[in-house]
């Protein structure tokens, strides 16, 4: 497919990109670009590298067939001053049009300087949610006349909390059209973009290949929070007849502590990998702890060394290690003949499915969701006292509501264990363990 075909870019712009090597459009450009073109609320999922960046930079180039007049046009909000310099260099890379102005926006000592080139004239500004929210509120950026809001990595802006800059934004602009870029879109983003979209069009692509080695059965848990992965880890031990050898692996000694203390005072046989308190129980091998009568062995999370996992009956990643090898490495079987082989179970909140992704697309494989059992006891938010009061006056809510330690069950977790056939059946014969 051309580019030329059904998508209405400008042949100016379709030149740019046959000379910087764009020979055809990607999926997610063929499946957007005509919608984002036409005026449409766009959401945009898919993985690294699949085109998500140029498929809004085209966007924003093809609005302007004529010579801008410095006042922004086009607001693109990102996480970092990394990807702030990458969208920018992106745009010098297609536009063709040297009467545009683009402004970056991140943060810097001072905004006098960012402040003095938004007045200079801007029709594309470029920044991170918190500096342009704080130039805004300075009467420097003027979004009165803003066509497009863009948001990219739209993901990473909420996991380092940035929804409230975000939100205060695209509600200051009077109408605009929205586009949200995502590698994953799950409930804590829907509720940062549901209240300014417009019956947006949901795109989403997949670039998973062909599995490229074999790995351990896996099951994944979408968890709330962490007390939620606390209660779900000690509902399953209390199966000892199933979870008859456990490693977890967690991303610091904090985290390995206070399993280690909630696992031990529920009476379970409970170790640390090297620990680092006398009155811990420890091994200092996986070895020694095979051997042992112990059933849960908590390991921090080291990407410098790879333990011998084999003959392990279950494996849980409670979180995920930072590097998506460290965990691959992991669930690769080296002996897939083997009939009583180790089952991988993770537990993952909405701000981890992007790592999900990234080793979903690594492997070649989709990671099945687990069913939460229906005795799960899941733990609200807890919020500090001060933003727990302004958010009660705010909604004027009720003085008997229940509090940030209330617990209650979400009505889609009154359930029972549903695996299927082949995965209960594996997990039935590590009863023999």
């Amino acid at each position: 497919m051309a580019w030329l075909d059904k998508l209405k870019l400008k042949k100016g712009l379709v030149q740019s990109l046959n000379e910087a090597g764009f020979v055809a459009p990607k999926e997610i450009q063929q499946k957007t670009l005509t919608r984002i073109n036409g005026g449409q609320d766009v959401i945009g999922v898919g993985p690294e590298g699949c085109g998500k960046t140029t498929t809004y930079i085209l966007a924003t180039l093809n609005k302007f067939n004529y010579t801008p007049d410095g006042v922004p046009k086009v607001l693109i909000l990102v996480p970092d001053k990394a990807k702030v310099d990458e969208v920018i260099a992106k745009i010098d890379q297609l536009n063709k049009n040297k009467t545009l102005s683009i402004v970056p926006l991140f943060a810097a000592p001072g905004t006098e300087a960012q402040m003095d080139a938004l007045a200079d004239g801007a029709d594309i500004v470029v920044a991170t949610p918190d500096r342009a929210r704080a130039i805004y509120l300075k009467l420097g950026l003027d979004v009165n006349k803003i066509e497009l809001l863009v948001i990219d990595d739209a993901e990473l802006i909420v996991k380092q909390g940035l929804q409230l800059p975000v939100a205060e934004l695209a509600g200051s602009i009077p109408k605009c059209q929205h586009l949200v870029f995502t590698e994953v879109l799950h409930e804590r983003l829907n509720k940062m973009i549901t209240p300014f979209m417009k019956q947006p069009a949901i795109i989403e692509v997949e670039e998973i290949g062909e599995p490229q080695f074999d790995t351990h059965p896996q099951i994944l848990y979408l968890l709330p929070n962490f007390g939620t992965k606390v209660n779900l880890l000690n509902l399953f031990m209390q199966d000892e007849d199933l979870f008859t050898k456990v490693v977890v692996f967690v991303n610091t000694r904090p985290t390995a502590e206070k399993l280690y203390k909630t696992l031990h005072d529920r009476k379970n046989t409970v170790a640390l990998l090297n620990s680092w308190f006398f009155e811990m129980d420890g091994f200092t091998s996986i070895d020694d702890f095979k051997s042992s009568s112990t059933r849960v062995l908590i390991v921090v999370n080291d990407a410098e060394q790879k333990p011998d996992l084999n003959d392990i009956p279950f494996l849980i990643h409670f979180e995920l290690p930072v590097e998506k090898e460290t965990y691959i490495e992991r669930m690769i079987n080296d002996a897939p003949d083997v009939e009583n082989e180790t089952m991988a179970i993770t537990f993952a909140t909405d701000l981890e499915l992007s790592t999900v992704k990234k080793i979903e697309q690594a492997t070649g494989l989709k990671i099945p969701f687990g069913e939460l059992p229906e005795d799960l006891i899941i733990e609200k938010e807890r919020i500090s006292a001060d933003v727990a009061a302004k958010k009660a006056a705010q909604a004027k809510a009720d003085d008997n509501a229940p509090g940030a330690a209330f617990h209650e069950k979400k009505t889609s977790n009154a359930k029972t264990y549903n695996y299927k056939a082949g995965l209960k059946a594996q997990m039935n014969n590590k009863k023999k363990h």
